[in-house]
């Protein structure tokens, strides 16, 4: 028997890439497949100040706790169970509890900094690139940030143009060499999801 199926699923801010790993899921039975949202490995940041907690740069891979993120997908390779972090946008910290994810037969990470990272890049099996017109993507965010996170439109605008959008070309964008299948329209685009299906489907059949 081999180990897990790990499949990464990236892009840019709103590209649609939660949507494609949400459809992936549904196609298979919930015993055989989890989720790991990269969002979730914002490092901990309970011994700075609000007024500095407020100043992270979420577009940027320093804010990722990258080491907890790989450590916990080799033991879900290794078929352990892990912890996942869960991250509070509103306190810009971690919160004290954690969600008990059990290793299964496909494991999706899903995250703006997926294939930046080499480390995590070396273990996927299946590299995923979302693609998505800018103006689509900063809409999404705006909706997103401000129905979720409690952000104004303002500010929203300002931290795209300031950050995001500079982050996305310095640090997103180039990761699109690294994908196995660029997925055009997120989640959107039926015919790629049914095609990674089958992918996956055809991979868990040769490792029985």
């Amino acid at each position: 028997m081999r180990r897990p199926i790990l499949i990464g699923i990236t892009g840019g801010t709103g590209s649609g890439k939660s949507t494609v790993a949400k459809e992936i899921y549904r196609s298979f039975n919930q015993e055989c497949i989890a989720i790991i949202e990269q969002d979730s490995y914002y490092k901990d940041q309970t011994h700075l100040a609000f007024k500095e907690r407020i100043k992270t740069n979420y577009d940027h891979p320093d804010a990722f706790d990258t080491s907890l993120l790989v450590k916990h997908l080799k033991m879900l390779l290794d078929e352990k169970t892990i912890y996942k972090p869960i991250y509070d946008f509103k306190e810009h910290t971690r919160k004290k509890d954690t969600i008990k994810v059990e290793s299964r037969d496909i494991v999706m990470v899903e995250g703006i900094m997926i294939l930046q990272e080499p480390a995590i890049r070396e273990l996927l099996d299946i590299k995923i690139y979302v693609d998505t017109d800018d103006d689509v993507r900063i809409i999404r965010r705006m909706l997103r940030d401000i129905n979720e996170r409690g952000r104004t439109v303002e500010s929203v605008i300002d931290q795209y143009l300031s950050v995001v959008k500079p982050m996305h070309i310095q640090f997103v964008e180039p990761t699109k060499r690294y994908a196995d299948i660029i997925v055009p329209e997120g989640g959107h685009n039926k015919v790629a999801i049914d095609i990674l299906v089958s992918k996956i489907k055809q991979i868990l059949l040769e490792n029985k």
